[in-house]
């Protein structure tokens, strides 16, 4: 009987439609956190609230049927995924609406929209990948600071009296740096500078060239590698887990 059941219940979980239904819950729970943040009638409101609480229920019905289908109990929670899920539904069950803690329950519900990461295995693998990346993107970050220090340090000297609003110490000529590498109205300051530096286009350009084309596709490459090998890894992962489920579904069936 046992056994039945818990071949029942792994079927149903790995069910491709089932799989759809959460996804399609966690987008329903997204709209109703939209929905809220309109002023609507308290009848309405009350409506939301059944509603939310279904949500979260079927949550709670879904993390723990993922536990129970999991051949070993100690491993479920040495996923990461699994301990975030685990962590938005619990707290989403405790009863705080009403009390000091309601903002912290609504941004906990935020969160919840988070759960469509770890719904859809490709998003899982775009986090993983951007996760392992960030060590080796702060080194191209930290070189990013070292030039924007340099440039905002020369552009301080020599524009200063041109423009002192834009370049009148290193931090504000660092944000102005900013804006000229994210192209907002950098001709601008560019021109503004030119009328006294005719060839102050040399430092713009090469300011530009390093920051926005150079480093930009060097974190560009440090991503793509690491979702390559993230997504060989999936790949080898699937084919244990498929493993683990056959071995798991023979022994229900003895």
């Amino acid at each position: 009987m046992l056994n039945t059941l818990q071949k029942t219940l792994l079927k149903l979980h790995n069910n491709k439609l089932f799989e759809f239904s959460v996804i399609g819950v966690i987008i329903f729970s997204s709209l109703l956190i939209g929905v809220k943040t309109y002023d609507l009638n308290p009848n309405y409101l009350f409506v939301l609230e059944v509603l939310d609480m279904g949500v979260t229920v079927f949550f709670l019905i879904e993390i723990l049927l993922r536990f129970i289908t999991t051949p070993n109990k100690k491993r479920f929670f040495h996923n990461a995924w699994n301990i975030f899920d685990t962590l938005i539904v619990t707290i989403s069950l405790i009863p705080i609406d009403q009390s000091e803690y309601a903002l912290l329950a609504r941004l906990i519900r935020i969160f919840r929209v988070l759960r469509l990461v770890s719904a859809i295995p490709e998003l899982r693998l775009l986090v993983n990948a951007l996760l392992k990346a960030l060590p080796s993107m702060g080194y191209v970050l930290l070189l990013m600071f070292i030039l924007f220090y340099m440039y905002a340090a020369v552009g301080s000297f020599i524009f200063e009296s041109i423009n002192p609003v834009l370049w009148g110490d290193i931090s504000i000529s660092m944000l102005t740096l900013f804006r000229v590498v994210t192209f907002e109205d950098w001709t601008d300051v560019m021109y503004e500078t030119m009328i006294v530096h005719p060839w102050s286009w040399v430092y713009y350009l090469s300011f530009i060239f390093f920051n926005a084309f150079v480093f930009l596709n060097m974190m560009i490459g440090i991503v793509i590698d690491k979702m390559q090998q993230e997504h060989e890894s999936d790949e080898e992962g699937v084919h244990e887990r498929l493993k683990r489920i056959e071995k798991k579904l023979d022994s229900l069936a003895k």
